[in-house]
């Protein structure tokens, strides 16, 4: 926990109440001060930095002037979100962030009254918040409602929909464009700073609420034509100050861009703009990594640093050992495609988390990234493959569930030739239930035209992308999990393996185990101790989940009492579901115990702790398999 005499003001705000007790002027104080607690804690205790950094003003003025929790804030992703955790009752709590029973990395109602909605995946504030909004006034509820979207989020389709529909349905909603480097526009001289000022100022406002109030008095002012001015009010802006944004044409009132680090002009404009009705867009300049030098001059690499040395500014990385499941697929991605002309690497905005910036350092005309829009990305690669290229779209498992109808309709029903490599499958630690790859198993196994396969360790990776650009593959998803793998001697031969065909690892006769993924890898051990210990295990690693291995699973019926499935996903529809549908359907009946990901949503923590919770680890497997001993 931070020493908290360093922060004098920071430390006597122990909810926003405390906060909006004290003068504005000590405000830019209290703004230092709260993004000092952020480096000091992250320093010690990794989480998302330099978004945090960059909204901070921007928190302390929403906090001000809003009376939270009544008034509703709703986070775009929560990347932002650190100082808003901090300033509402959770600062002592803080060193607890992202850690196994402390508090939750993403905004959360479960969590906090603050929070109003759970904020994980991208571009869905603009939508969740105008239900809100729409929820209150139909409710005869008097409160303010404001939609933080940023960091990317506006490249996300579903913002696009929320603000078509803010445009034609009937609210009060306030959303925040928190740009930070997306330039949708850009201020343009004093006379466009003066239009600002004019259009936030109480006295301009007051008298057009009065006159729009009369005008609707004698009927020359309804819905329709007070729409229709403030399109051609933000249509003569364009005009006069040659300037265009998305938000032109929307029946919107459009304030900005203001500088998003002055908080004393951020209160200034929320207070001016909170209680006018009818929607509202306020867009703000921001620096990511704001306060951090070395995070505002890279602040990709400080997204997530990990921990660093707060004197030198130095990332402290942990280095030598087995490399990552991603590099591993970045340099393979580029081995297969310096090889073939066809290849193209596709990410929605996660080159370098998916390690595909190999790709784009290397041939960068055959990369790209689509930004925050995962049904696009798939559909995109669908248009791709059509036209002849063979398409590596690199999507995390969880986000995947955006892009599903756009998989089923654009690629399986047209059996394209197409790659989906699920990063980030399975459990992924602290990160939480928002990131963890739990379903795409349960979710793609009845897609039809579907191979769905999981490396058992690094070189089964590089064979299974091998595999995949093989003449009339069709669609072919590989998933495998964050983080290291098994092998320091990864770069082994690119050899195709027979799609659908599983492999015997050991010989047993006591217990089957069939294993999905890289977990099957990690059980070895657990194999041999069951060998100790009197039980003697077959260990099958299935390698594909469709088409299954048949003859393997007629092999197990035949021999076998007891069989134990385990796959690092959802025990619901994955793997075992497809063990214990066969063998029903074939009329074997051996005793099956299926190891997965239980029927609830896992919390965070690191990944050894959560596969405990999960019966996922090598103690349980063990004695599950155990059970069986003298049966």
């Amino acid at each position: 926990m931070e020493d908290l005499t360093k922060y004098p003001l920071l430390q006597k705000i122990n909810s926003p109440a405390d906060l909006r007790a004290l003068p504005e002027k000590d405000l830019p104080q209290v703004c230092s001060e709260l993004r000092g607690f952020i480096i000091d804690s992250l320093a010690n205790n990794p989480g998302h930095f330099a978004s945090s950094l960059g909204s901070v003003e921007l928190t302390v003025a929403l906090h001000y002037v809003f009376s939270t929790p009544d008034d509703k804030l709703v986070w775009d992703v929560g990347h932002q979100a650190y100082g808003h955790k901090i300033l509402t009752g959770r600062r002592d709590r803080f060193h607890t962030n992202r850690k196994f029973g402390g508090i939750k990395p993403f905004p959360s109602p479960d969590e906090s009254d603050y929070d109003s909605f759970v904020a994980g995946h991208a571009s869905t504030s603009i939508s969740a918040a105008l239900g809100l909004s729409v929820s209150a006034k139909l409710q005869g509820r008097d409160e303010h409602v404001v939609a933080i979207i940023g960091d990317g989020s506006m490249s996300g389709g579903l913002a696009y929909e929320g603000l078509n529909n803010l445009s034609n349905t009937p609210n009060n909603l306030l959303v925040v464009l928190n740009d930070n480097n997306m330039s949708i526009d850009k201020s343009v001289g004093g006379m466009s700073q003066l239009l600002i000022s004019m259009h936030s100022s109480r006295i301009y406002n007051k008298i057009r609420y009065k006159i729009a109030q009369g005008l609707r008095k004698i009927g020359l002012l309804n819905e329709e034509r007070a729409n229709a001015l403030i399109r051609f009010n933000n249509g003569l802006k364009a005009m006069l100050f040659r300037q265009r944004n998305i938000f032109e044409g929307m029946s919107a009132r459009y304030f900005g861009p203001i500088n998003g680090h002055d908080v004393h002009e951020l209160v200034r404009m929320l207070r001016s703009i909170k209680d006018m009705k009818g929607p509202r867009m306020l867009h703000i300049h921001t620096v990511k990594g704001k306060g951090w030098e070395p995070a505002e001059r890279n602040a990709t690499v400080w997204h997530q640093p990990g921990i660093f040395d707060i004197e030198t500014g130095e990332r402290i990385v942990t280095e030598g050992g087995s490399p990552r499941f991603q590099d591993v697929f970045g340099e393979t991605l580029v081995e297969l495609a310096k090889a073939d002309e066809r290849i193209v690497g596709i990410t929605p905005a996660m080159p370098t988390g998916c390690s595909m910036n190999k790709l784009m350092n290397e041939l960068p005309e055959r990369f790209f990234d689509v930004g925050i829009a995962e049904g696009h990305a798939v559909t995109f690669s669908a248009g791709l493959a059509k036209g002849g290229a063979l398409p590596f779209c690199n999507i995390y498992s969880s986000f995947m569930q955006r892009g599903y109808d756009n998989l089923i309709h654009d690629v399986a029903l047209q059996r394209l030739n197409f790659v989906l490599c699920l990063d980030r499958a399975g459990i992924v630690g602290e990160d939480g239930p928002t990131h963890h790859g739990a379903f795409d198993l349960a979710y793609l196994r009845p897609i039809p035209n579907l191979t769905i396969s999981s490396p058992y360790d690094e070189c089964e990776l590089r064979r299974l992308m091998f595999t995949a650009v093989q003449p009339d593959m069709g669609a072919f998803v590989i998933r495998y999990p964050r983080g290291k793998g098994s092998l320091v001697d990864w770069r082994c031969p690119l050899e195709a393996v027979e799609v659908g065909k599983g492999r015997l690892l050991r010989e047993g006769n006591d217990v089957a185990f069939l294993t999905l993924g890289p977990l099957g890898k990690v059980m070895e051990s657990v194999v041999d101790e069951a060998e100790k210990q009197g039980v003697s295990v077959a260990h099958y690693d299935m390698r594909f989940l469709k088409p299954i291995d048949t003859e393997i699973l007629r092999e197990v019926g035949e021999k076998f009492k007891y069989v134990v499935t385990l796959e690092d996903g959802c025990v619901t529809g994955g793997l075992g579901s497809a063990v214990v549908e066969y063998m029903t359907a074939n009329g074997y009946a051996p005793k099956v115990e299926v190891i997965g990901i239980p029927d609830k949503f896992v919390e965070h923590g690191t990944p050894e702790e959560l596969y405990r919770v999960c019966g996922m680890d090598k103690e349980s497997v063990l004695r599950t398999i155990l059970k069986f001993k003298n049966l």
